[in-house]
């Protein structure tokens, strides 16, 4: 378990900006799961195979962590929020209501809420940690969001040989104790009430935990930049005559899955595919060239900060750059106008934004691991 300890310290520091001493506790966490798993599994131990698997769960659970590191504080929450919420959605109705849409979403974020804690108290316990420990600094929220990931994936055995995972046994039982009044009230509050008074009604408690439990605290410059980059890419598209494309990105904002989609949009599969391809297609047309500022700022990877890049990974994309893109990055990183520029490098301002593009283009491809010899892969 040492070599894996080195490992996991070793990848941690070069694909992060956190201390050593913080890379160096969440190894040791990471080791102690992984160590606990090969002494308990029988099927590892008769294996013979011992020191690879514990390889193989280090370096998995090493790449679940760098996922959510990369993704940051409020893209890691959305990203582990949609991944168990599709997980549990068919399994939250409650059996004595038909419930809208809406209605199930309130359901589903009191009981991840609930399960947040509940995973939050197996973190703690697991890895003997204090009863108030909380995860601060980014690498320990990605290292909770990881765990919380695969504790909610755990398999349970049932009788008759059968397994279900964690989280779905307990949105099962969730969803079996929703009292029908209950469940009505949450679909009135979801639909806006009924405006006949101004009292409480019966779900005015479930409404208040629910207001604890998700309180944090105020983020209301990412929030107002997320806005910002939802209403100018709205915008592009209607400016593109891509309506359709809107519509796909509006709903898509609300986590509807697929099928919701189709029927929404009257859309076979394969003509959902194909919308989703040429949104994907004006996103990234967006965000690399006519709002790289604006998109690039929210995503917490503008100039100053490298790019959104770790310092290996800096580094790699410098060694890539041909000497007019590395006078192109100095002269961006002296904020620079494009037509101060192309006079600089003798070529028109349309030359100097294609070729920024592709310069961004190979930033994402190196941050998001694509390019080999850029570090540690996190493919998602």
């Amino acid at each position: 378990m040492e070599a894996i300890l080195e490992l996991l310290s070793h990848e941690l520091k070069q694909a992060t900006r956190a201390s050593e001493k913080a890379c160096r506790d969440v190894a040791l966490r990471l080791t102690g799961e992984v160590n606990r798993i090969c002494v308990e599994s029988k099927r590892i131990q008769a294996s013979g195979e011992v020191e690879a698997w514990s390889t193989a769960l280090a370096r998995h659970r090493l790449k679940q962590c760098l996922k959510y590191y990369q993704l940051g504080s409020r893209r890691g929450r959305v990203e582990l929020h949609s991944t168990l919420s599709a997980v549990i959605y068919r399994y939250i109705t409650p059996p004595q209501v038909q419930s809208s849409y809406q209605a199930r979403l309130t359901l589903i974020e009191d009981f991840l809420q609930g399960f947040y804690i509940e995973a939050l108290n197996a973190f703690r316990r697991e890895n003997q940690l204090p009863s108030d420990y909380c995860p601060r600094t980014l690498i320990q929220l990605a290292e909770y969001m990881a765990f919380t990931e695969r504790y909610a994936k755990r398999r349970i055995p049932l009788p008759g040989r059968r397994n279900q995972q964690l989280i779905i046994l307990r949105a099962q039982t969730f969803s079996q104790q929703q009292p029908p009044e209950t469940s009505v009230d949450i679909e009135q509050a979801a639909e806006g009430g009924n405006g006949e008074s101004d009292q409480p009604r019966s779900a005015a408690p479930l409404q208040q935990l629910r207001e604890q439990m998700v309180a944090q605290e105020p983020e209301v410059a990412e929030d107002t930049l997320r806005k910002t980059v939802v209403t100018e890419l709205m915008s592009y598209l209607e400016e593109r005559q891509q309506s359709d494309c809107a519509d796909y990105f509006a709903l898509r904002l609300r986590d509807l899955p697929a099928h919701e989609i189709e029927e929404i949009l009257g859309l076979t599969p394969r003509q959902r595919d194909y919308l989703q391809q040429r949104f994907k297609y004006h996103l990234i047309r967006f965000a690399l060239a006519h709002h790289w500022e604006l998109v690039h700022q929210w995503l917490e990877a503008d100039l100053e900060r490298n790019l959104g890049l770790t310092p290996a990974q800096w580094e790699t994309l410098l060694r890539r750059l041909t000497g007019a893109q590395s006078d192109l990055l100095r002269l961006k990183q002296q904020g620079a106008s494009d037509m101060a520029i192309a006079q600089n490098l003798g070529c028109t301002v349309n030359q100097v934004q294609k070729q920024w593009s592709k310069l961004l283009e190979q930033a994402w491809e190196i941050r998001n691991n694509l390019v080999s010899g850029a570090g540690v892969s996190t493919d998602e």
